[in-house]
């Protein structure tokens, strides 16, 4: 199994921390694992993105110029990175961020409005780990129980109490993505 994929959106909307806390997960699964960071001198705010690569077998290169995957948060991202993903791979997105959908119809493309579960959970905070779950529901490449043993690891120890709050919303998240269209 090998698994390369992108996130991508704003600064401040938990790209990194998403992608960190996949990489962890795998790990803790005995997995292969590249976590690459890329983000503009405006970290909040700017465009952000990170690359990950989950493998059973040794990862010959970090550096990836197509993707199996990808969850795009922003129109600027959908732009520059839709054309990125081979054919019949993945394509996740939150609607809230994107004014002209994805056009691309040799892929397997999902919605998931986690900007309004996130506003309904009274936590806007919850939005990566909504988009998370929605990730592992439709490609399930890390398990749960590993994610949140992974955002243990991964929380500073004062936020150490939002690991309830993470779990709920990971598994929401698995509920409220929609397939768009399949390749």
């Amino acid at each position: 199994m090998k698994e390369e994929l992108i996130i991508a959106g704003f600064g401040g909307q938990g790209v990194l921390s998403m992608g960190k806390i996949l990489a962890y997960g795998a790990l803790m699964e005995g997995r292969e694992v590249t976590w690459m960071p890329a983000y503009g001198p405006e970290q909040r705010g700017g465009t952000a993105n990170v690359t990950v690569i989950i493998s059973d077998q040794s990862i010959s290169s970090p550096i990836l110029s197509t993707f199996d995957t990808a969850i795009i948060l922003n129109q600027p991202s959908l732009d520059r990175f839709q054309d990125a993903i081979r054919p019949g791979g993945t394509l996740i997105y939150d609607s809230y961020g994107i004014m002209q959908p994805p056009s691309r119809t040799d892929l397997h493309i999902y919605r998931i409005d986690a900007m309004d579960e996130a506003a309904e959970m009274h936590n806007v905070k919850a939005f990566n780990m909504l988009v998370l779950g929605g990730l592992l529901k439709v490609r399930p490449i890390v398990t749960v129980e590993n994610i949140i043993r992974a955002l243990a690891k991964t929380l500073p120890e004062r936020h150490q109490n939002m690991i309830p709050l993470n779990e709920k919303a990971l598994l929401r998240g698995m509920e409220i993505i929609r397939p768009e269209q399949s390749a």
